[in-house]
């Protein structure tokens, strides 16, 4: 089944998708490999993507969270079409600012009876709950409030607290839809239970308020994570009951760690916020999102736009994604190696010390950006190049004391010259006939106080002027 074609004979639609999160949290790598699909199924198919925050639950909804998932998804460049801030006749993309519309439907389905007033505590639907388990039952609502009478409605109105309003879900029947990941799926109505549409202060719950917006926002793909799958059954039955068009569902894989477990802070890093904070390029992170729970033929560091035209929702896996970082890095590390090195200045520029000319910094990003792949790797470098003399470990000690003074001494004296590699090597075999390892060694050692590291020559060019000569010198 391809998710691009029409749901439909003689269903024209084109492509539109949506990432709807809730702004109560920091926008984590599942809710971005989702956000980033739904643009790549849109851009596949050459249609829209839209941005709707849904953030009627206005005890968890906050609006820093709303500007730091927007600015997340910016980062990433995954650019929307319409949202809060690219308004249309289709919005407003806020959810609070539809109150007025839930409101219409809401009347509409209280008018044809198909919704009614609960008045059950928690307390007794927790006792309802675990009555059903005890049972063997799968625990649904029991439809204790389903045939109040308009005198019982208005004793239980008077004496309590407002009541959440429940869809009437109709008995006997079995919905069902084509999942474009999953395949063809199907639910007893006997078995979903009839639900909250309605919060008690008035607010519009999930179901209806996420059905009713793919509608009027004119969404055919959605495309989520799994754990939705079992909530599609009833979003059908609200479209149906309201007359309205609904969209194609497909639910994609969640992403758990290497032990299975479902992503966590136990595994580490889970948050957009956190790898940018930590230096992770937004390539780094789309390319390994864009392999995660989805096949391609494509190799190598891909555009977004390349992704979009290699899309393809039929190769959607069905497993459980497996997370891993180190993965993670190699992406991380070819997105590094391809930066512009005024791009590699820009990233480094929270480890470089103040006050380098634009020569001198990317003269050291030449040298360090083959052997980095966050910008902490570079921070003891930034004090071996610019920093004093390093202070020499045991065998480092031994490595320079083998050499000899006359070795140091064509060294210091080519080094006075420039901080050529060639020139500086050259004086040191012609006044001690030493090649291979014997000759660089040496050099490396007394230049850096390591035996290993980025390439010499280019790491020569970045220290300042002198300095090579001088921590030559000192063993000459």
């Amino acid at each position: 089944m391809d998710p691009t074609a029409p749901a439909a004979v003689g269903d024209t639609r084109p492509v539109v998708t949506r990432f709807a999160p809730s702004p109560s949290g920091e926008l984590h790598l599942g809710n971005a490999r989702t956000a980033l699909f739904n643009l790549l199924l849109a851009r596949h198919a050459g249609g829209r993507f839209l941005l709707r925050v849904e953030d009627t639950d206005r005890e968890r909804s906050q609006e820093s969270y709303t500007r730091a998932l927007m600015d997340e998804l910016r980062w990433l460049g995954i650019e929307w079409d319409a949202g809060p801030d690219r308004e249309d006749a289709r919005g407003p993309y806020r959810q609070s600012g539809r109150a007025a519309l839930y409101e219409q439907y809401f009347a509409r389905l209280v008018r044809e009876d198909k919704v009614y007033p609960c008045y059950c505590t928690p307390l007794e639907l927790e006792a309802s709950r675990r009555a059903q388990l005890s049972a063997g039952r799968p625990p649904r609502y029991a439809g204790t409030c389903s045939t109040l009478s308009g005198a019982e409605r208005a004793r239980r109105e008077a004496e309590g607290p407002k009541p959440t309003w429940r869809f009437r879900v109709p008995r006997g029947t079995r919905v069902e839809f084509v999942d474009f990941v999953h395949g063809p799926q199907g639910a007893l109505t006997d078995d979903i239970g009839d639900f909250v549409i309605r919060r008690a202060d008035g607010s519009a719950a999930f179901f209806f308020s996420n059905a009713v917006d793919d509608a009027g926002m004119g969404v055919t793909r959605v495309l989520r994570g799994e754990d939705h799958l079992t909530n599609t059954p009833r979003q059908l039955l609200i479209l149906e009951a309201l007359g309205l068009p609904a969209p194609r569902y497909g639910h994609v894989s969640l992403i758990v760690g290497a032990d299975g477990a479902p992503l966590s802070k136990r595994h580490g890093a889970v948050s957009v916020r956190e790898y940018r904070e930590r230096g992770y390029l937004p390539a780094a992170l789309t390319n390994h999102l864009f392999r995660l729970g989805h096949s391609s033929a494509l190799h190598g560091l891909l555009t977004l736009e390349e992704m979009a035209r290699g899309f393809d929702p039929q190769h959607l896996g069905r497993a459980p994604s497996r997370f891993d970082e180190q993965q993670l890095h190699v992406w991380q590390k070819d997105t590094v190696h391809h930066l512009s090195t005024e791009a590699a200045r820009a990233w480094l520029a929270p480890v470089l010390p103040p006050g380098l000319s634009e020569r001198e910094a990317s003269a050291f990003v030449i040298a360090m950006r083959p052997n980095l792949v966050l910008p902490s790797d570079a921070r003891p470098w930034v004090e071996i190049v610019f920093g004093g003399p390093p202070a020499l470990e045991p065998a480092a000690e031994a490595v320079v004391r083998s050499a000899g003074s006359g070795y140091f001494a064509a060294a210091a004296a080519a080094a006075r010259e420039g901080a050529d590699l060639p020139a500086i090597a050259g004086a040191v075999r012609a006044a001690t006939g030493r090649k291979g390892a014997e000759l660089y060694m040496p050099l490396r050692v007394a230049l850096t106080g390591l035996a290993h590291g980025p390439e010499l020559a280019p790491l020569l060019k970045a220290m300042p002027a002198g300095k090579a000569c001088e921590r030559l010198a000192r063993f000459a």
